[in-house]
This record gives C-alpha cells, structure tokens and sequence, in this order.
C-alpha cells in the first residue's frame, strides 16, 4: 500500500470509549477480513483506551518479521493472561534471553532427536483407530486434543497416556483457553475479576502446580528418560549455566501449547474439510492407500505423499492455528508507508493474508492440489506462513508437521467421516473448533485397523 508518510492509517468508525472492541468480541475474524479488504493493509482499531495496526499485506508482514529484535519487540507479554499463562518463554520472552533460551532449547528440536518421537505418534495413533473401532458420532477435536496431549506429554515429560497428571493437565489448560478466548477484547482493565478471567486464572494455577511437581520429581530422581525435559534440564548456556526451575516451567508450558493445543485444531479442520469434500478425502484415501497399504508412515513415506502435504498445507493456509500475532515498535518505524511512533502495536493477521484472492485463486475454497505445481515458491514470501518467519519461526514446525502427518494418515486410512453440524469457529490464543466438533466416524471399507 502506498501512504504519505505523514498520514495516519485509516480507522474504520467506531464506538466511544470502546472504539471497535464489541465488534471484535462478536465477530474478529469477520470484522478483521472486513475492515483489512475495505480500509487497506494497514488499519487502526480502537481497543477502548489503546489502539493497535492491523496489517495484512506479505512485504509489510516480512519487514516486521526480519526486523523482530532490532526494529520490534514481539510485544506480547503486554497482555496480562498471555503474560501469565506463559511466563518468559520462547513465545513471550525478548532480546538476549530469548536468544540464550533458544540456544538451550535448539538441540531437542533437531531433525534426529523429532524423528525419534515418530513411535510415539505411531502408538497413540493406533490407539485412537482402536477407540473409534466401532464408529459412531465422536466429538474428534476432544479426541483429537486428547491425542496430541498425550503424544507431547509422552515426549516431552515422559508421561504414560493414562496418567493422572496428563488428565488434570488437560483440564487445566481447556480452562485456562477458554478462559482466554472469553475475555477476548473486554476493555476493562485487568484487574477486574470477570467470570472468564476467574476461569482462567484457575486453569492457569493448576497447571502450573502439577508442573512443578513434574519437574520438581525429575530432578530429584535424577537418571535418564530419553524426553524433551531430560534435554532441556541438562541443557547449559556458554558460562555453563543451567534452566532454573521457573524458566523450565515456563519452556514446558510453551512446548505443551504449541505442541498440542495447535496441532489439534489442525487435524481437526483436517477431517471436516474431508469430510465436507468427499472427492479430496477419496483422493488422499486412494494415495494413502496405494503408498501405506493401511500402515502408518514411516519417515521414508513422506516424500511419496504430496497430496497429504498438500491437504495439510491447505488446512493451514484456510485456518491457521496461529491466526493473529503481533510485533510491538521499538523505535519510530515506517509500515506501509505510514510512520509510526515507538511503542506502536501491529496485530499481523494470518487469517486475513491467507485467504487475500490478490495472492490465492478461490481464496475461500478448500484445494489441496493448488499446492502441487509449485505455488509455493511463487507466493510472496509472506503470503503463506502457517508457522511464523524470521529469527522467531516456530521451534516446534518440524515435530507439527510430523505428527500431524501420521496421525492424519492413520485416520483418513482407517475411517470415512460426516460432519453433524456446521464449524464454529473460537478464536483463542489458537484457532480451534468452538464447542467441540462432533462427527459420524465410520470404518472404512477395505480400511485397516492398525493394532
């Protein structure tokens, strides 16, 4: 977009006092695609007292993506519950102790060290094949949650899938999202005890009392579990220094959320489009079947099934699990042609540019097969960004894209699926099904049961 540099961006109207914030409480993701198709690629929006900039165009995108830690903070921890829930992480923390928690973090996300969690992933699949065995109507984002819980809490912390902890763990942070996802765009300050913020803060506390007895447990068995935990507690910095107790608190919550709330949601959006297009759920069913044979993919199999890569690719382009992120100025910055002054806040909306028709044919339109003749490498470089860029990429996108291959694999080989209502979307921290999503889960013909 082209701007004169002394403008401001354009501001949709809105409401005193609350400027936009009921519109974004009934309705953000429609009101964001609203305002960014009318208004442009850079747009303010009135959060009551505060004001963000909304920007939705890819060369805007990567310059606050490139210039993350020299020209922008991520500026997520000033929202209180994030702030909360995730402490100094890798998805809050800034500057040089981001950068030393990401050097200590690194080694238990290389190439080899994923790889080897592919039988976790394999085990818990065949499982859930063997718990829809007998069809029915399954709520599958609560299966499916309850999956990828039990891989990351087996990877990560070492935790068997019946396991007490892995259940109050579960319990704990649906409270504390939907909690979050309530008190989205409430313009009251954050002191105010409101019904969902109560909520939240009990998912929030008793989380983080079964962690520290997790990690409190580790430490004084000592030994070797072969889990992410073990790498991050014998992890040392360059003077030799180890995680104290609190930032592993903070790096386990961090890996559990990215690595389980998002690639639920994922799988989940995955079998509804299926489900709700019968020729490209065949025609993944057909090169599964032809590569697999009713198995479950091997690291080898991979490359020999583009359509599952592009099925998943299109799922994430359509819904995003990180739907919006932000950068917060350092310093006056020019974004768009507009100038803006230190501390601004840019809300980067993935699901606005994702489904921009400047850059996607049919933007709205569920099609797996525009991803088979090369689109990607002639997309603009932010156009398509499921999992971030820049320094900040997500730590986690290679153990996303295995899990959720496998685990999409074994259930689109196993079973046929019909949804029971329309989608509904909940714009929490990640974009997941709102209320569950509850579907017909048929054995497949011809299909195999694995286990």
């Amino acid at each position: 977009m082209t701007a004169s540099a002394t403008a401001l961006p354009p501001r949709p109207p809105g409401l005193p006092l609350v400027g936009h914030a009921p519109a974004l409480m009934r309705d953000v993701l429609g009101f964001m695609t609203r305002t960014s198709r009318e208004y442009g690629d850079v747009v303010r929006v009135g959060l009551g007292v505060r004001e963000v900039w909304v920007v939705s165009h890819p060369a805007d995108i990567e310059t606050l993506h490139i210039q993350t830690g020299r020209l922008f903070d991520k500026g997520l921890r000033r929202d209180p519950l994030l702030a909360r829930l995730l402490g100094g992480g890798l998805l809050l923390s800034e500057g040089d102790f981001w950068l030393r928690q990401r050097r200590l973090a690194q080694p238990a996300f290389h190439s080899a060290r994923i790889q080897g969690y592919l039988s976790v992933m394999q085990t818990q699949t065949q499982a859930l094949q063997r718990e829809w065995a007998e069809g029915g109507v399954r709520d599958v984002s609560a299966d499916l949650s309850a999956l990828t819980m039990r891989i990351v809490m087996r990877s990560v912390m070492g935790l068997p899938e019946n396991s007490e902890q892995v259940e109050r763990i579960s319990r704990a942070l649906d409270d504390a999202l939907t909690g979050f996802r309530r008190n989205y765009g409430v313009p009251l300050p954050a002191g105010v005890p409101t019904p969902a913020r109560r909520q939240f803060q009990r998912g929030s506390d008793d989380m983080d009392a079964v962690m520290k007895q997790l990690i409190a447990g580790r430490r004084a068995a000592g030994g070797t579990h072969d889990d992410l935990l073990d790498m991050l507690l014998s992890a040392r910095d360059d003077s030799g220094q180890p995680m104290t107790d609190p930032q592993l608190l903070d790096e386990v919550k961090n890996i559990l959320l990215a690595g389980h709330d998002t690639t639920a949601s994922t799988l989940s959006f995955a079998l509804y489009l299926l489900a709700t297009h019968p020729d490209t759920e065949q025609r993944l069913a057909q090169e599964l079947g032809g590569v697999l044979g009713g198995r479950l993919p091997e690291l080898g199999d991979l490359r020999s099934l583009p359509f599952l890569d592009a099925v998943i690719k299109e799922t994430l382009r359509l819904y995003p699990a990180a739907w919006s992120t932000q950068r917060e100025a350092r310093q006056e910055v020019t974004v768009g042609g507009y100038v803006a002054p230190p501390g601004t806040l840019f809300v980067i909306n993935h699901w606005v540019t994702q489904r921009d028709p400047r850059f996607f044919d049919a933007p709205e339109e569920f099609q797996p097969e525009r991803w088979l003749d090369g689109l990607e490498a002639r997309l603009p470089k932010y156009a398509y960004f499921p999992f971030g860029g820049g320094g900040r990429i997500c730590i986690g996108r290679e153990f996303a894209r295995l899990e959720a291959a496998t685990v999409l694999a074994g259930l689109v080989q196993a079973f046929t699926y019909q949804t029971v209502r329309p989608l509904r979307l909940e714009p929490a921290i990640s974009l997941r099904p709102l209320g569950g999503l509850p579907m017909r889960v048929q054995p497949r013909e011809g299909g195999a049961v694995n286990g």
